[in-house]
């Protein structure tokens, strides 16, 4: 493959499709289900109907016009430069953002690498005793991300490609109301969209990863539950009720020194959570929730919004 003239055709970096190459390697990918077993996939990943329509609809089939070479060449590579980190617990970009108004098969090439993934990642979960249970309720995080992107209206990636690389590789657990991202000596939380971040739900998913990691990783030694988040800015509490769920939550943390996190800027990060859209103007976002007046007031007032981490120990 030119990478020169793949780049150009993709509308990407040269320099993407150079590092999809060197991590990828030699490794193996690995193929997708077969077609007509997609249906049943999708559904059993939470993909709502609407999201497997385009799925299906844009199916990289042999011959199919949709997929040029350079399509196929970095669906295949992409897949094996994640296959390669299985069992890794880093955030991995697996390509380049394409250009995804071009059509379903550019809009989701990283989805089709992720299925092919699926019956890899649930083999390393059988080799470490890992429930089908729990298997599934992580894997399909896929459909959760997938409809938040369509009410951001496109807007949720390329975020969420990266993110799926955890559920991908093995890295990432859902337990009850948490995620629980494996490290080096710490478990990282993180909340999906899933209700309300009650102390009870949050105490018992705790209390399910404190038997689980043991059990089905006793070579790692975990110290500490650990946190990244806008959640955790104590300024939240300036506008939040002391019994309300964020408040105490933040308060199971002890705060770590700040430090501006690289390529990460909180005030966006706090959109796209509370209202799920980077592109509404301030005095248009919703007003309903304390939470909701409470970003929007902030911000308003030519305030920011800062990504803290706190820990405390298992």
């Amino acid at each position: 493959m030119d990478l020169d003239v793949a780049a150009s055709r993709l509308g990407v970096p040269v320099e993407d499709l150079e590092r999809v190459r060197r991590l990828a390697g030699d490794h193996p990918s690995a193929p997708l289900p077969d077609k007509v077993d997609a249906p049943a996939l999708l559904d059993r990943l939470g993909v709502r109907p609407d999201d497997a329509a385009e799925i299906m609809a844009g199916w990289p089939d042999a011959g199919s016009p949709l997929w040029t070479p350079e399509l196929r060449w970095l669906l295949d590579r992409s897949i094996a430069l994640v296959r390669a980190d299985l069992a890794g617990h880093a955030w991995l970009v697996p390509g380049p953002e394409l250009p995804r108004e071009r059509g379903f098969a550019w809009r989701h090439l990283y989805v089709y690498g992720y299925l092919a993934l699926v019956d890899v990642v649930r083999a390393y979960h059988r080799k470490h005793g890992i429930s089908d249970d729990v298997s599934w309720v992580t894997l399909a995080d896929l459909g959760r991300n997938l409809a938040i992107d369509r009410r951001m209206r496109g807007e949720g990636w390329p975020i969420m490609q990266s993110w799926l690389t955890l559920h991908a590789r093995g890295s990432l657990y859902e337990l009850g109301r948490l995620q629980h991202q494996r490290g080096d000596t710490s478990i990282d939380l993180h909340i999906p969209d899933a209700g309300p971040l009650s102390p009870e739900s949050v105490t018992a998913s705790l209390d399910r990863a404190r038997a689980f990691f043991p059990r089905h990783f006793p070579d790692e030694r975990y110290t500490a539950f650990s946190c990244g988040s806008w959640l955790l800015d104590p300024q939240l509490l300036e506008y939040l009720p002391d019994d309300a769920n964020i408040v105490r939550f933040q308060r199971r943390f002890d705060l770590e020194a700040y430090e501006e996190p690289e390529g990460l800027n909180a005030d966006v990060e706090v959109r796209r959570f509370v209202f799920r859209s980077l592109s509404t103007p301030l005095d248009r976002l919703p007003r309903r929730t304390v939470l909701q007046r409470a970003i929007v007031d902030h911000l308003r007032a030519g305030r920011h919004w800062y990504w803290r981490r706190g820990h405390f120990p298992i």
